[in-house]
């Protein structure tokens, strides 16, 4: 039996959200967790650039909360089973401060560039920066209200900015 990728139910310019809803492919939501799978799409051409097994290893679990979050914000249920929880957000916390004591943080505008790691880094970190602001606008929206999600995201961003500069001098 073929199974083929194609359903052909987008045509008209709709998708499914994880409750079977459909809705428009040109709503918030769609362009939240689309918006998540461009970062993850960045970050894995950032692996591609690497040898460097810590940054491998940070990116790959990075992808994997971004999956854990494309999921929450394709789930409209107010008790969705997909939570990013405070765990993720300490751990990126701690990973900020551990590549810090290593790559401080420069005093002078940062032009993306220094290795093909750090840019597509840097680009997956642009890309999570415009996240939020959808995410935000479906807060306003009144669409979802999750705290951990916007300090995810916020400090997803954080996060890196400073792996960039940590890939410059050690991908």
């Amino acid at each position: 039996m073929n199974v083929f990728i194609f359903s052909k139910k987008g045509d008209q310019g709709t998708t499914s959200l994880l409750t079977g809803e459909r809705i428009s492919k040109a709503s918030l939501r769609p362009d939240a967790y689309g918006t998540l799978d461009e970062a993850s799409s960045a970050l894995g051409l950032a692996k591609t650039f690497t040898q460097n097994e810590a940054i491998l290893e940070m990116i790959q679990a990075v992808q994997e909360d971004l999956v854990m979050l494309g999921a929450r914000l394709s789930d409209t249920a107010q008790d969705s089973e997909y939570n990013i929880g405070t765990e993720r957000i300490q751990r990126l916390e701690q990973w900020i401060v551990k590549i810090q004591e290593e790559v401080p943080i420069p005093r002078h505008f940062i032009y993306p560039g220094v290795n093909s790691a750090s840019a597509s880094i840097d680009l997956a970190r642009s890309i999570i920066r415009r996240a939020e602001r959808v995410v935000t606008a479906l807060k306003e929206a009144g669409e979802i209200d999750s705290p951990e999600v916007h300090s995810y995201l916020n400090r997803l961003a954080d996060f890196l900015f400073i792996l960039a500069r940590y890939a410059g001098k050690k991908a």
